[in-house]
């Protein structure tokens, strides 16, 4: 065809250089709408045959390898030696969009993308609160929170556009390190730890469900053990039956269910859900667990499928009015108890104000450099919504702020104030962040840090953060 246009007599030239010009420019538009922008790392995956994935439960043979051309040393396996692997689909409503989601199981343990070694990964699409909401979780100090990386993925040969690499909640010494006892256990001395399980607002067969109140149903799906033993199952619903009771006890000062939940660690949880304005927060995806131990009470998280409704905030997200069903568990009657309510603005004055301006330049530094493959992620998939990233973060930046001064100002319990806690709103003067090393840095390490911040009159408080 170009051939052909180039004979046309020299009268046309100026006319065909522009058709050549047009030709040229939507050949590589084509090119570039079936190809990686390379500004990522790409995994690459073929399945055995190229057999499309149609299971969320049955997993099909493959095998994968990573490309990261900014950074060669991540690389992982070849085209000429890739990697074994299995994958399926994943997700509920999510699985029912036009562009799937993923669970991968690596043929063996691979650190990817620098995150801990593991055979057990997701693929999940991409999307922006998920990326801040993971990192909250680590500023806030939660006992463990997935790590993610964006990629770019080829799937069978095909450009399948933007997602997001990330671990999966599972017990394990480089995911949720606590204890975990075995499938079809009968022994009764240990029944009682090493749980990681679910409130969920799906139907499952690895569930079991008790009356919450004269309302709704409490479903908790366990996700380890998995397979229960009938003396599991029964103490799996008398402790839920027993916690349940403690929370919706009529005597708020009585506050026993504090002897089978760490009310921190609940606190903490339900700051990460109204700064998020996440709806989800208590109604699914309501993650449990317990490690072992003579004082172990169920812990809330790990933080998963995050979301921001992006609103004007004018209440706690647990009483917004939503187009669905919405079932906000156990948190309307628990923030009616002052013990939660202190130390809900307890873990608050160790986030607010020290910690908003870091969190905002990690969701920067973590999102805009995924631009370039986000406009092709809108043209592959036919995105309505054509702002840019750049746009769209400023967006939800916006919207946390406002949630962060929208809670700031309207913390639970007898007062705003936090005299009660020994610290009456004190001008933080400095902060540092400290690594295992010792190494001190106005800015957060990768790794473990301790956050020593330090006030007006001297005194100081340390935290532990984690940043991926």
């Amino acid at each position: 065809m170009l051939k052909t246009l180039f004979t046309i007599s020299a009268n046309h030239r100026m006319q065909t250089r522009t058709c050549v010009t047009v030709i040229t420019a939507l050949l590589l538009a084509v090119l570039t709408l079936h190809g990686q922008t390379g500004t990522l790392p790409v995994i690459h995956i073929d399945t055995q045959g190229h057999k499309p994935i149609t299971s969320k439960t049955v997993y099909i043979p493959g095998t994968y390898f990573v490309v990261d051309n900014n950074n060669p040393e991540m690389n992982l396996g070849s085209e000429d030696s890739p990697l074994p692997l299995e994958i399926r689909g994943r997700g509920h409503s999510s699985w029912k969009g036009v562009k799937k989601p993923y669970k991968l199981k690596l043929g063996e343990k691979a650190s990817l993308l620098g995150m801990n070694k593991h055979k057990h990964w997701a693929l999940l699409r991409f999307y922006e609160p998920t990326v801040a909401g993971l990192q909250l979780g680590n500023i806030m100090g939660m006992d463990w929170t997935a790590s993610t990386r964006p990629v770019e993925v080829i799937l069978n040969g095909d450009y399948q556009g933007l997602y997001l690499l990330t671990e999966t909640n599972r017990i394990g010494k480089q995911r949720l390190n606590i204890y975990e006892q075995p499938n079809w256990n009968e022994d009764a001395s240990t029944i009682p730890y090493g749980w990681l399980v679910e409130v969920d607002n799906y139907i499952e067969t690895n569930q079991i469900k008790i009356a919450e109140n004269n309302k709704w149903t409490l479903q908790v799906t366990y996700h380890s053990p998995d397979s229960l033993s009938l003396a599991q199952r029964s103490w799996l619903i008398e402790d839920f039956k027993a916690m349940n009771a403690a929370i919706y006890d009529a005597d708020k000062t009585n506050s026993t269910w504090e002897q089978k939940i760490d009310v921190d660690a609940m606190a903490r949880y339900f700051i990460v859900q109204e700064v998020l304005d996440n709806s989800d927060g208590f109604h699914g995806s309501f993650y449990l667990h317990k490690d072992k131990g003579d004082d172990a009470r169920w812990v809330a998280g790990p933080l998963w499928d995050l979301s921001c409704n992006q609103r004007a905030k004018t209440d706690y997200t647990f009483l917004m009015k939503t187009t669905y069903t919405f079932v906000p568990h156990w948190i309307g009657e628990l923030i009616q108890d002052e013990d939660f309510c202190r130390a809900v603005r307890r873990e608050w004055s160790k986030f607010y104000p020290q910690q908003v301006q870091p969190w905002m330049d990690y969701i920067d530094e973590h999102l805009l450099p995924c631009s370039t493959a986000y406009e092709q992620e809108k043209t592959l998939w036919n995105f309505t919504d054509q702002s840019t990233l750049s746009q769209r973060v400023e967006k939800l930046k916006s919207s946390l702020l406002a949630n962060i001064e929208w809670f700031n100002s309207h913390l639970p319990g007898e007062t705003n104030s936090i005299t009660d806690l020994g610290i009456v709103n004190q001008e933080v003067v400095n902060v540092e962040y400290i690594n295992l090393a010792g190494m001190r840095s106005s800015r957060p390490w990768s790794g473990i840090n301790i956050k020593l911040t330090t006030y007006v009159d001297g005194s100081t408080s340390s935290d532990k953060v984690i940043i991926p």
